[in-house]
């Protein structure tokens, strides 16, 4: 029965998914692999895009709760792991709007042939971020605009740059060799299993249809149909962009930032063309972050109601029951993140984008990890539950399935191995956090234990685990990518080790002083500018560092253990009598 309100209609529900889960922009970065791409797509298409959807479309019609992913997992696997999805959920959405607003100032200088300095560039990206803010404000149903005007020009964008860079290949010869040898995968090259990733991101956002339930009229029948003719409509643009990109440009001549745009500019010059096709593309960002806000949005402010984020995630509910403290949030953090433009050192103000965008890739990845796991609980557990759609394949081949899907969505990236350390100096938090709502406090003030052991051993469980993280990714190294011990990459995972262990001695305090709830925004807003900086910089710095003498290749990663050192020294000695202050 209607409740009077609007809904969205099945066409609706279709370009939502397209506005959400197709990128214009990241068509390019997997045509630098070369005619491998279309091996990869199609293997992808067929290995992750249709048992996930299938996955999605099977817990979103049986599970209609508001939380989506956050609840399937939450219900499969526990509260811990709802909390955990929760966070890595949320932290994708404000980075990826950043680096996104990176872009917008250089593509309109393209443009309009002017170039913009610093000032004006971060005043274009700031007014994306907001405008991106205001069109969060509006619900789904509201904006049905948005999400069919995005899906369209999305798909035209991509359709004439695929076909442009055909007539391009027909008129001045392909310029890739396209022998058959050539479409074959080279297992051995690292740097384009590297793209994976990016192919992998390509492919997630069907979950975020599912929070939107309500604006439906008949969500069980209209979810898993959109899925299936969306999914499959976006694999084939994704191809005929790709096979467009490929024919006309080098594949080791992609730009990695502006490939899509570079793209255009090679096959029509600065013509009228490639203006209109410049404003349309940016216009199609906006349109991917409204549509991806409607989900992340809800699923931030479900989780804070029920104790998993902070409660502003939750707050500033609008008359039409909009979760403006969860837009509100983003858009400062996006914000604040942007500043990193302003730090004078080239490694990190010039490598904005792609260290937005890798680390907000690993966050997303690591999101879509469990919920195969949680999936296949709900079917142990809850099999008496009508499924309206049902996953078409049963028993071992269902394990199978999911367990090759799930094990892609750990694709390796460039961004995994520095991720999996701040991680690691994450734990302890994450320790406090289940402490306090177990009230440990209380149980150990009536045992011996001393504030000294107590802080301390917070302190010894994340020293503990990046030790371990940083050990086990240097034998990675050597073994699986014959990487020398004394390296530059190796001496970029030290120093991402100890930036993440720098990070935990700045965290532990705030967090023993303010307590979890209110210390987790302090907690956020510092691991995400010290993930953003530390795993760029190692990187840039390690560059650096291999043109000077092998004495200062050894030198910096030992200053900075020292630093490192000092920091956790002094960290623990402050939190020791931040405790015994607490516990009185």
């Amino acid at each position: 029965m209607s409740d009077g309100k609007k809904k969205l209609s099945f066409l609706t529900v279709i370009s939502t998914i397209i506005c959400v889960v197709f990128v214009c922009e990241a068509a390019a970065p997997a045509a630098a692999i070369g005619n491998q791409q279309f091996f990869w797509w199609i293997f992808l298409i067929l290995t992750f895009l249709l048992p996930y959807g299938m996955v999605v479309a099977e817990l979103g019609t049986t599970y209609d709760g508001e939380g989506g992913i956050y609840d399937w997992v939450r219900d499969g696997l526990g509260d811990k792991w709802g909390a955990r999805i929760s966070y890595y959920y949320w932290v994708n959405y404000p980075l990826w709007i950043a680096s996104l607003a990176t872009m917008f100032p250089d593509i309109l200088g393209m443009v309009f042939g002017v170039e913009f300095n610093l000032i004006a560039k971060m005043g274009i990206d700031l007014a994306f971020v907001w405008i991106v803010y205001l069109m969060g404000r509006s619900k789904a149903a509201d904006s049905e605009w948005v999400l069919n005007g995005g899906a369209i020009i999305k798909v035209a964008v991509a359709v004439i740059v695929g076909a442009l860079g055909i007539w391009y290949a027909m008129e001045n010869g392909f310029a890739n060799d396209m022998s058959a040898a050539t479409f074959l995968p080279e297992l051995t090259n690292t740097n384009a299993l590297g793209y994976l990733s990016i192919i992998i991101f390509n492919f997630m956002g069907f979950e975020v249809i599912c929070t939107m339930t309500d604006d439906m009229a008949d969500p069980a029948r209209d979810i898993p149909k959109a899925i299936i003719v969306g999914g499959l409509s976006i694999a084939v643009i994704y191809l005929f962009a790709g096979f467009g990109i490929g024919a006309a440009v080098p594949a080791d001549s992609i730009d990695p930032d502006y490939g899509m745009i570079v793209a255009v500019q090679t096959m029509v010059g600065d013509s009228m063309i490639f203006k209109v096709i410049c404003i349309a593309f940016l216009i199609t960002l906006f349109a991917n972050m409204a549509a991806w806000s409607f989900g992340v949005n809800s699923v931030a402010r479900y989780a804070a109601e029920h104790g998993n984020m902070p409660k502003v995630f939750a707050s500033m509910i609008s008359d039409d029951d909009m979760p403006n403290g969860a837009n509100l949030v983003n858009a400062i953090v996006a914000s604040l993140v942007l500043c990193l433009q302003l730090v004078p050192i080239d490694a990190i103000s010039n490598g904005v984008f792609w260290m937005l965008f890798g680390t907000s890739v690993v966050f997303l990845l690591l999101t879509y990890i469990p919920m195969f796991p949680a999936f296949l609980n709900l079917r142990k557990n809850d099999p008496n539950r009508e499924r309206i759609f049902t996953f078409p394949f049963k028993g071992a081949m269902m394990k199978v399935m999911l367990a090759i899907t799930a094990l892609l969505a750990c694709v390796p990236s460039t961004y995994m191995s520095a991720f999996a350390l701040f991680y690691a100096a994450m734990l302890p938090i994450t320790a406090l956090a289940y402490d306090e709502r177990a009230k440990w406090d209380e149980l150990a003030a009536m045992m011996p234990y001393t504030a000294k052991a107590i802080v301390g051993s917070k302190y010894v469980l994340g020293l503990t685990l990046v030790l371990q993280v940083l050990v086990l990714s240097m034998l990675s190294r050597l073994f699986v990518h014959s990487t020398p011990i004394v390296s530059e990459e190796t001496m970029s995972l030290l120093i991402t080790a100890c930036l993440s262990l720098i990070l935990m001695a700045i965290d532990l305090p705030f967090m023993f002083h303010f307590g979890v709830e209110k210390g987790r925004l302090i907690y956020i807003l510092l691991t995400c500018a010290f993930v953003l900086a530390g795993v760029n910089y190692a990187g840039k710095l390690a560059d650096m560092v291999s043109s000077f003498e092998t004495a200062m290749v050894t030198t910096v990663p030992l200053l900075l253990l020292a630093a490192a050192v000092i920091a956790l020294l002094l960290s623990y000695l402050i939190s020791v009598r931040v405790y015994r202050a607490r516990r009185g």
